[in-house]
């Protein structure tokens, strides 16, 4: 018998394909909107008391999006990226990698048993939207994203600045 280390280190492993940062907008918004009708819904279940907006926004968030955990490290040359997308597969999973930015978007297909119940699809908990920010510069043609054991993997080239020569005017 493996041991659950054995076959967690076995797993295969998933080479990404980014998407173009437009190709995810629909994606964003439709989350976005769900989040603000979530909002929405809690600010009137308070009678429509104001000044509990962002508690609401964040509720909401926190209601309809899985955490993701983010561990970045960083080299003069390169940034390596690992984020848990844990329980969602190759094909439940976009991302887009620009210049200064990493954004993951991934949504759980629901399975046969949760559409006959009527579970509306943007309310599934299931769901990730997440932006990182980066300090520098990358090359985005020069990514290499893998998932592996609910992992999404990002080595990414730093664009080099070029320096100007002495002397030069």
């Amino acid at each position: 018998m493996k041991s659950a280390k054995t076959s967690y280190l076995s797993s295969p492993t998933t080479l990404l394909r980014p998407c173009a940062p437009e190709d995810l907008q629909w994606d964003m918004q439709q989350i976005q909107l769900a989040i603000a009708r979530r909002a929405y819904e809690l600010f009137e279940m308070r009678n429509r008391e104001h000044g509990h907006d962002w508690e609401d926004w964040f509720q909401a968030e926190s209601e309809l999006l899985r955490p993701v955990s983010i561990a970045i490290s960083e080299t003069p040359e390169r940034f390596s990226i690992r984020a848990n997308v844990f329980g969602l597969s190759e094909r439940e999973l976009k991302v887009s990698v620009e210049p200064t930015r990493i954004t993951i978007v991934g949504s759980k297909d629901l399975n046969a048993e949760a559409a006959t119940k009527g579970t509306p699809a943007d309310f599934c908990p299931d769901q990730i939207l997440h932006l990182i920010a980066l300090s520098s510069e990358v090359d985005p043609e020069g990514a290499v994203i893998e998932l592996q054991s609910g992992v999404l993997r990002f080595e990414l080239p730093k664009v080099i600045p070029r320096t100007k020569a002495v002397g030069a005017a």
